[in-house]
């Protein structure tokens, strides 16, 4: 077992990610537990990918897998036991300020942001967009959506901050929506190092399916067939003649 303290966060914040590596390095297993006054994280990973993590808003624990996978579960006592690591960090990060007053904060403004559809656009078929920010530090972003410049919280998610090998973070906000030719999406990113928001644009766009190809086809084909028959008139009065 290890343990890896990431960089300092601000006074009232202590985070602690503890990470078990086997001597061949075969698996990477992640657990962080993170508060501050008002909040908290509690999250569980392998191999890059989040398997749990504890809503502290709507008190559940949460089990981020895709359909297609056998499900993995830490049991009924999950969440509690969640709880209960999180009121630790609490009880830590006090005698943390009572010993380390003043610290200075360092901020890191998100160094990506990009926007993309999770499948292929189809019109009236339901899809999703996603919104991933990477590099930023201290966690978490804010992210926001809008369509069409209307704000959207409907369908709208976001993922708990995760850590970068270099102590910054990553962080994926989602939006179900249906494509509708013409309209316009915008990711808006807030963070306490960023003067001013961070956006990414993303347009409705969707071509008709082999439409491009058919039409050159159909057009080669054509002048093909002329120049054959062009070619075949030549040749009979080519005959003629002689």
């Amino acid at each position: 077992m290890k343990m890896k303290v990431m960089k300092v966060m601000k006074v009232w914040e202590l985070l602690l990610i503890l990470s078990c590596v086997s001597a061949d390095i075969l698996h990477g297993d992640l657990n962080i537990v993170g508060c501050s006054e008002s909040d908290g994280e509690f999250m569980y990973a392998l191999d890059g990918e989040e398997l749990y993590y504890a809503d502290f808003t709507n008190k559940k624990a949460v089990y981020p897998q895709p359909d297609f996978i056998d499900p993995i579960s830490y049991g009924e006592d999950a969440f509690q036991a969640s709880q209960a690591n999180l009121e630790i960090c609490k009880q830590n990060m006090k005698v943390n300020q009572q010993v380390h007053k003043n610290i200075p904060r360092q901020l890191d403004p998100p160094s990506s942001t990009i926007i993309y559809p999770k499948d292929k656009v189809e019109f009236g078929v339901q899809n999703t967009l996603i919104c991933h920010v990477t590099g930023f530090y201290p966690a978490p972003v804010e992210v926001y959506w809008t369509k069409n410049g209307q704000k959207v919280t409907e369908g709208t998610s976001i993922n708990v901050p995760y850590p970068n090998t270099d102590g910054s973070y990553r962080q994926s906000s989602r939006l179900e929506f249906i494509p509708q030719q013409g309209d316009i999406y915008i990711c808006r990113v807030t963070h306490p190092a960023l003067t001013e928001p961070l956006t990414r644009m993303w347009d409705v766009d969707v071509q008709q399916p082999g439409v491009g190809p058919a039409v050159f086809c159909g057009l080669g084909l054509t002048v093909g067939l002329l120049g054959v028959a062009a070619g075949t008139f030549f040749l009979i009065k080519g005959n003629e003649c002689s």
